[in-house]
């Protein structure tokens, strides 16, 4: 019987100990690396396209600096406004004034009798004009328009006609203070304004009722300061006045003078009138209004 051997004459094989585990590539690893790849194969386009890229973009910012809007200029603002003006005036300085003053203006009629008004009550009666300068209702008129009345009448410039009653009297200054019974709600009063600062040639309105005509406004400039007037009577004297040249006639007593920002500066009392027409020459008169204010109980300014 034949023996196995004990070993074999070929060598044997040691197995090879196993190859570790690959790490596993996550998707955005190989998205990267993928990338990266392309990257490097096109590099020279890829740095073409940023060139090409950058020269589009400084063209379109040099376009952009082109069409921006040239700066204005100062003749560029006139012409500007001037069209604006031409399409929309501004309202005159003296409209607006008007405008300031109108709603404290007063009618004020002086009744020398006890006859309602009708044919025969305009034979007995004096038309003037006032001005609101408290708006519980005190107006301040001429003394001349009121003086002798037996029933003064005050009419608003809201329609609203009143009762007033005599509360004070400056005979020096040809001033009355008057209280009406009835106002307005929401009555305003005027603003006054000091004299001190006001000069020859400053522009100022004459408002007020005409020959009983009204309300109406002419406009003018101060002629001169601290003026003197006597009545044709020559009975009267009043000193301090303010001389102007916007149109005033019989009926424009009392009514306020007032300066282009709306302020009242006096009390129109008297036209100088050399003949017997009653009409105005060219020269009135007005109170200052710090005497005005002084006649009515109100401190000066």
């Amino acid at each position: 019987m034949k023996k196995a051997p004990l070993y074999s004459p070929s060598p044997r094989r040691v197995p090879s100990p196993p190859a570790p585990a690959a790490a596993p590539v996550s998707a955005a690893g190989s998205r990267w690396a993928r990338s990266k790849a392309i990257a490097l194969r096109h590099e020279r386009r890829l740095w073409a396209c940023s060139f090409a890229l950058m020269l589009l973009l400084g063209l379109g910012l040099q376009v952009t600096l082109q069409r921006r809007p040239a700066p204005l200029t100062l003749e560029k603002i006139e012409a500007a406004l001037r069209a604006s003006l031409e399409e929309k005036p501004l309202a005159a300085a003296e409209a607006q004034a008007y405008e300031a003053i109108l709603p404290s203006l007063v009618r004020v009629v002086g009744q020398s009798n006890d006859v309602n008004d009708g044919p025969d009550a305009a034979e007995h009666r004096g038309v003037g004009s006032g001005v609101v300068i408290v708006d519980s209702g005190i107006i301040l008129t001429n003394l001349h328009v009121v003086a002798g009345a037996k029933r003064i009448k005050v009419t608003f410039s809201t329609g609203l006609e009143s009762e007033a009653t005599l509360t004070g009297v400056y005979a020096d200054h040809d001033l009355a203070v008057l209280k009406a019974k009835t106002i307005p709600d929401d009555l305003p009063a005027a603003t006054m304004r000091s004299t001190a600062d006001l000069l020859p040639g400053d522009h100022v309105i004459a408002v007020g009722f005409p020959f009983g005509i009204g309300p109406s406004v002419s406009s003018g400039v101060v002629s001169g300061l601290k003026r003197e007037f006597r009545s044709p009577e020559g009975d009267r004297v009043l000193t301090n006045l303010i001389q102007f040249d916007a149109a005033a006639n019989p009926g424009n007593s009392g009514g306020p003078l007032v300066t282009l920002d709306g302020a009242v500066v006096g009390i129109v009392t008297a036209i100088l009138n050399p003949s017997q027409q009653r009409v105005f020459i060219g020269i009135g008169f007005a109170v200052p209004i710090e005497n005005a204010a002084s006649a009515a109980g109100m401190p000066p300014f």
